[in-house]
């Protein structure tokens, strides 16, 4: 297929575009044919504890979007995405490079099931996941589709991201996820099981009056019992536009009127 160079001389194919983060002029590349990241993302980086001076590893990156928007929200010192899927680990790479951010963000190619192997045991401060939702429930599901990777538990389940992260994170580090809330109670379960205990759990609503879709929650490793409801988040007002929250989350300007 045919290519053309970008701005800044990075690559971009005809079958990529650049969208603009709207964050301090974050912009990332996305294969038009891939899995694009959603609103899930986007929460999930703004959720996340990162303090001043953490390591970051940001598992199952895809593209990349967490650790740009990370690198622009925080001062994270190191911040590391590790993507299994070779397409999309080349163009976070491009992706970082774009951004001028190789000095904090690296794209590391390989499985989180080599982990250990790959960063060495208690590494981490922060830990951020947007894992696939989706359990394998028969049926037919290309096991080399690079959407269905990303919505199915192809690669890795749920299990293996909560034992993983529990063996990369420093004691006390943080594991911070977003998921379906009807993955919650094995998501609570797998995390006391795996020493991380939960901490932080907050639940993303459509709009008021709606169930919610999302949830994020956050556990510490070898942390004392104590979970913390936050306010639910809304998407949408009750007039259909976008919550002041999620315009502050985007960084969009608040119009009069």
């Amino acid at each position: 297929m045919n290519s053309a160079c970008g701005k800044d001389n990075i690559l971009i194919n005809d079958w990529e575009r650049i969208d603009d983060l709207q964050y301090k002029g974050l912009r990332i590349i996305q294969d038009t044919r891939s899995f694009c990241f959603g609103v899930d993302a986007v929460l999930l980086a703004n959720f996340a504890t990162v303090r001043k001076g953490d390591t970051v590893l940001d598992m199952g990156t895809g593209t990349g979007v967490i650790p740009l928007l990370i690198a622009g929200k925080t001062e994270a010192a190191k911040i590391i995405g590790l993507e299994i899927q070779p397409h999309l680990a080349e163009i976070a790479g491009r992706s970082v490079a774009l951004n001028n951010l190789e000095d904090r963000v690296s794209i590391i190619e390989g499985d989180l099931q080599d982990g250990v192997s790959l960063f060495g045991a208690s590494v981490f401060d922060v830990i951020t996941c947007n894992p696939p939702y989706t359990q394998p429930k028969g049926g037919l599901i290309n096991p080399n589709d690079s959407k269905a990777i990303s919505r199915h538990e192809i690669k890795c389940t749920l299990e293996d991201v909560i034992r993983i992260a529990s063996k990369l994170l420093k004691v006390g580090g943080k594991l911070a996820m977003v998921h379906r809330p009807e993955r919650l109670v094995d998501i609570i379960w797998l995390m006391r099981y795996y020493k991380l205990e939960p901490k932080r759990l907050r639940f993303v609503h459509p709009s008021p009056g709606k169930k919610p879709n999302l949830i994020l929650i956050e556990g510490v490793r070898g942390g004392n019992p104590q979970l913390n409801m936050l306010e639910p988040l809304y998407v949408y007002n009750d007039k259909g536009e976008y919550s002041e929250e999620i315009n502050t989350i985007y960084c969009r300007e608040k119009k009069d009127g």
